[in-house]
C-alpha cells in the first residue's frame, strides 16, 4: 500500500500588525488559522490594556495568559477525570452489592 504524504504549504498568519508565514500540512491549516485568531485576540486585548508594550512582550505576556488558561482546563479537566472514575467505582460497588443480594444462598 502506497503511503501519502502531503508537502507542508506556507500559511499567511496576521498577529497584531505582523504578518508570519508559517508552513504547515493542509489537514492543519484550519487549526492553525483558529489558534493565530486566538493569539491576535489576546494579543490585542493585552495591548489595549498595556502602556504602548511592543510585540515581542505581548507575544510573552499572551504566551503567559494562555498557558495559564490552558492549564487551569486541564486541571479541572482532570478533576473531572477522577470524579467520574470514583463515581462509577461507587455505581460498580453498589451494583454488585445488589447482585450479591439477590443471588444469596439458594433455598430449595
Amino acid at each position: 500500500m502506497a503511503e501519502t504524504t502531503q508537502a507542508s504549504e506556507p500559511v499567511a498568519l496576521r498577529l497584531v500588525d505582523r504578518e508570519f508565514l508559517i508552513a504547515c500540512a493542509p489537514e492543519e491549516r484550519d487549526g492553525l488559522l483558529e489558534a493565530a485568531s486566538y493569539l491576535d485576540r489576546k494579543m490585542r486585548e493585552l495591548r489595549a490594556n498595556a502602556k504602548a508594550p511592543g510585540f515581542d512582550r505581548l507575544a510573552v505576556l499572551a504566551a503567559i495568559s494562555i498557558t495559564h488558561e490552558f492549564l487551569g482546563l486541564r486541571r479541572q479537566h482532570d478533576g473531572t477525570d477522577h470524579n467520574v472514575t470514583d463515581a462509577l467505582v461507587a455505581l460498580r460497588r453498589r451494583l454488585e452489592a445488589a447482585l450479591d443480594a439477590q443471588s444469596g444462598p439458594l433455598v430449595k
